[in-house]
């Protein structure tokens, strides 16, 4: 949901996802002289509270050494950006932002012109929406992580971290499956992890239930197919299981449960979270659900395929003529995209969609960055142009290639259009006033970022939201198991992932700052400017003066 509001000179524009919500605001140029920044305070109309919300930064003169792990009330140190994301809020709430501007003496701010916007967040699952959208955490290496729970790991706190750490992702499978009440229904399952407790367990209560469960998972002779079928040994769900073991198929990289009813797909569930616990609780992933029938058709359609187990070859030509490629770029639509391919025209739809953002892309990057959008960063029209990493290089065969590869990402790093984010973590020392994190140890190769989605003009009109299993890469284009769906022209769906995007790309740029930094042990955080100069560098051609105007509206 967006709102935008303007009193005088003053606007603000809210942007409401399910657990986000960002505030972009402006103000002329010629009225920020003497402007010591923004106070915010936030209505929650639902649960009856009234509260300046806080940061980190302090003004020296005030708080000039702010104690470690506190938080200040914006009123009293305000917010010197032009942007601000609420990343308390809760799904389905009803809140009224209170943005102030701040002027005079630090040490007494004096209230001047103010502005309210009201909005609603969305619901993770929308009765009259075909899309449900569910994001995990994503980044465990937190402050909020440590002040809840200490330095201690999730398996060391028990439950009250993990569900922290799910937020709902977990429950959002764990329900999907429950849904499976009797024999007249039936659920499909494609998976690369199914290791995960909680969603076997729901699997078998869904047979004992005389549901019919069918499971196609990764049975490729490593470690993966070790892992999978230990647990379904364990959980005695060998007659339900099926290997994927095609010829020619690298990895079985779905993670997809479709609903049947008397045989007739429902719904499907999909997205980037492998049904494991370092999938659900560790990196960043998403669960998305589709009640749309023509779209769980399709997916049951490709999980009967797979079934066969016919060589990846073989499949390829299928799968690519039975999902075609979007044509009108202009009409809202919901296209499904499964992999194997026999080339890359899936990937090159997508750097194209990329290169011709008219305003901003946002991307992720979980295995490095494929040339075509490289390309599509250096050369591609949209004045805002985001990326999440994983790390700068994908996998690499030697150090020099590895090497060779960073120095492309510093380059692009350099662009005035281009603001990137790699995975870090603040550690011991980090900085005077900030807590020590820790990683959960959940996840060994992908420790921060899992997700697979672009959004291309989210704030337009006609936005477009990529997400599914599959890797911006020509591996998972043209040697696994792999679905995606290009939602076009849906602003709620495009909200949403916006707001988680930005959440963890203002989590991991300030962490990959520090990474980069000479000596991160000796860093400091700096404070709140009091020499009326903060405000400059949105405006002109910065990168930061074009975030105010997208985001403001």
């Amino acid at each position: 949901m967006r709102r935008k509001e303007q009193d005088g000179d003053l606007t603000v524009q809210a942007i409401a996802g399910t657990h986000v919500v960002l505030l972009g605001m402006n103000e002329p140029s010629d009225k920020c002289p003497g402007l010591l920044g923004f106070a915010i305070r936030r209505h929650d109309h639902v649960e009856g509270e009234i509260y300046w919300l806080s940061g980190y930064k302090t003004f020296a003169s005030v708080e000039p050494h702010p104690a470690p792990g506190v938080l200040y009330a914006t009123r009293v140190h305000p917010v010197q950006g032009f942007t601000w994301s609420d990343f308390s809020a809760k799904p389905g709430y009803r809140y009224t932002y209170e943005v102030v501007a701040l002027r005079g003496d630090p040490r007494k701010p004096q209230e001047s012109e103010r502005i309210r916007v009201g909005v609603r967040t969305e619901r993770e699952k929308l009765q009259k929406s075909f899309h449900h959208v569910h994001f995990n955490r994503g980044a465990a290496a937190s402050q909020e992580y440590t002040r809840r729970f200490g330095d201690n790991s999730p398996d060391k706190v028990g439950p009250a971290a993990f569900d922290w750490l799910s937020r709902g992702a977990a429950e959002s499978i764990v329900s999907f499956i429950a849904r499976a009440v009797d024999a007249d229904w039936g659920l499909r399952v494609g998976a690369y992890e199914f290791t995960d407790d909680r969603v076997l367990q729901a699997l078998k209560d869904a047979h004992e239930r005389k549901a019919d469960v069918q499971i196609l998972y990764h049975a490729r002779n490593d470690a993966q197919k070790k892992s999978n079928e230990t647990k379904i040994a364990r959980f005695g769900l060998g007659a339900q299981c099926h290997p994927r073991v095609a010829k020619g198929l690298k990895l079985s990289h779905n993670k997809i449960i479709v609903l049947t009813r008397k045989g007739i797909a429902q719904a499907v569930l999909t997205g980037s979270t492998n049904f494991s616990v370092g999938g659900i609780y560790g990196h960043s992933n998403v669960v998305h659900i589709s009640e749309e029938n023509r779209l769980a058709k399709q997916y049951l359609w490709l999980w009967s395929e797979l079934r066969k187990n016919a060589g990846a070859d073989v499949e390829a030509p299928i799968l690519a003529k039975a999902t075609p490629l979007p044509v009108d770029d202009s009409a809202p639509a919901t296209t499904p995209i499964f992999s194997p391919r026999p080339g890359l025209e899936a990937l090159e739809y997508y750097a194209r969609c990329a290169k011709e953002a008219n305003d901003a892309l946002f991307m992720t990057f979980a295995f490095g960055m494929h040339p075509l959008f490289q390309t599509a960063y250096a050369s591609g029209r949209a004045r805002l142009r985001y990326a999440l990493m994983e790390k700068m290089s994908g996998p690499a065969r030697t150090e020099a290639e590895r090497l060779r590869n960073e120095a492309k990402i510093v380059a692009l790093r350099k662009m005035v259009q281009n603001k990137f984010a790699v995975g870090a973590y603040l550690k011991a020392g980090a900085f005077d006033h900030w807590l020590r994190e820790r990683l959960t140890g959940l996840n060994v190769n992908v420790r921060y970022l899992h997700t697979k989605y672009m959004l291309v003009d989210p704030l337009g009109p006609n936005p477009l939201v990529v997400t599914g299993s599959a890797n911006f890469s020509a591996a998972s284009t043209l040697g696994n198991d792999e679905n995606m769906l290009a939602i076009r022209g849906d602003s709620r769906v495009a909200d949403c992932y916006l707001g988680e995007f930005m959440r963890l790309y203002n989590h991991f740029a300030f962490r990959d700052f520090l990474a980069n930094a000479k000596n991160p042990s000796q860093a400091r955080v700096s404070h709140l400017d009091e020499t009326d100069t903060w405000w400059k560098r949105y405006f002109g051609n910065s990168f930061a003066s074009r975030q105010r105007a997208y985001f403001a509206g």
